[in-house]
């Protein structure tokens, strides 16, 4: 499972992705009642009456509302083992910066929806595989993983992580900027799902050849009226720049802290960004333009970690619950 603070992927054993969905709730505060969970309850954001609150339980790719995440999950699980009377062992992506309380936590909340055991591994070994990389050989690798609520830049080799860092920046900091640009610049207030949908739409982190634009809608600050704005590529360009400088640091302090001789190996290859925010027009350029080695999107970049999460069930047997990381042991025997 890719337990994303955007979206929740569900890879099964033999089946696939079997689950993509928002990691949204809709509750009735009244009666406490789950009314909506996923691309429904995310529908209602910022359009719920009084009594019915719809939130995001995750937040910066860690648990911010446990019993919400705990409710959310037992309703993912239940819409894709309905009739299954066992409980399923579960494999959950985590950020590489994870504490041991967030970790806890998400083994809680596992456990409680529904999962018989639980299993974690780094987010970045995780899309490693579900890129396809060769993390086996002695060979070095580098992954970005740029998620909704953080981003991993990870060297990988010989099936382990050799330096990798974990950043509060990623989609939902790229969706605030873009809030923050329109609000200052032209007074006009939209909400995180225009946002988003400006940021995949015309977001841009380098420069285009051809500017393109499309209509936004938001309240006017001045009037407090609807109003409809033209938003163009170079307005997304000047309000992502921030975040975007800050991945590509996080990116050049993992490549200054990795051994020399794995940089080569990277150099010679290429840095695969995986991730939502991984496509993002101009991301590929950017890095490479900072760190001057070849980058490429992966394909399926938004399904890399469920994917890699899917790849390692097969050696779920020799993991310990709560791992962090796979059994590497296992896997250098296998290798």
């Amino acid at each position: 499972m890719d337990l994303g603070t955007a979206n929740v992927l569900i890879y099964q054993d033999r089946r696939g992705v079997v689950l993509r969905e928002p990691s949204v709730i809709a509750v009735d505060k009244n009666s406490g009642r789950v009314l909506q969970v996923g691309a429904a309850a995310r529908n209602m954001l910022g359009r719920t009456p009084g009594n019915v609150v719809a939130i995001r339980p995750l937040r910066d790719g860690a648990i911010s509302d446990y019993e919400m995440t705990e409710r959310m999950l037992t309703q993912f699980f239940r819409k894709i083992s309905r009739y299954s009377v066992v409980k399923p062992r579960v494999l959950v992506s985590v950020p590489s910066g994870i504490t041991e309380v967030e970790e806890r936590a998400v083994i809680q909340a596992a456990t409680n929806a529904g999962a018989r055991q639980v299993y974690l591994i780094e987010e970045p070994l995780a899309a490693a595989l579900g890129a396809g990389l060769d993390i086996t050989g002695p060979n070095g690798k580098m992954v970005v993983d740029i998620g909704g609520g953080t981003t991993d830049a990870a060297v990988l080799s010989m099936n382990g992580i050799v330096r990798s860092t974990s950043l509060k920046v990623a989609g939902d900091a790229f969706d605030e900027a873009i809030i923050y640009q329109l609000r200052r610049r032209y007074n006009l207030l939209v909400g995180q799902t225009t946002a988003e949908e400006i940021k995949m739409t015309v977001g841009t982190v380098f420069e285009r050849p051809e500017p393109v634009t499309m209509v936004a809608k938001g309240r006017d600050l001045k009037t407090g009226l609807p109003r409809e704005l033209e938003v163009s590529s170079d307005d997304t360009l000047e309000a992502l720049r921030r975040p975007a400088r800050q991945i590509l640091d996080a990116i050049m302090e993992v490549l200054e802290q990795t051994p020399p001789e794995l940089v080569a190996d990277i150099s010679e290859g290429d840095i695969v960004l995986t991730g939502g925010g991984s496509q993002i027009w101009g991301m590929k350029d950017l890095v490479e333009e900072r760190t001057g080695i070849r980058a490429r999107v992966a394909d399926e970049a938004e399904s890399c970690v469920a994917l890699g999460c899917g790849k390692a069930l097969k050696w779920i047997s020799s993991m310990q619950e709560g791992t962090i990381n796979l059994a590497r042991k296992k896997l250098m025997e296998d290798a």
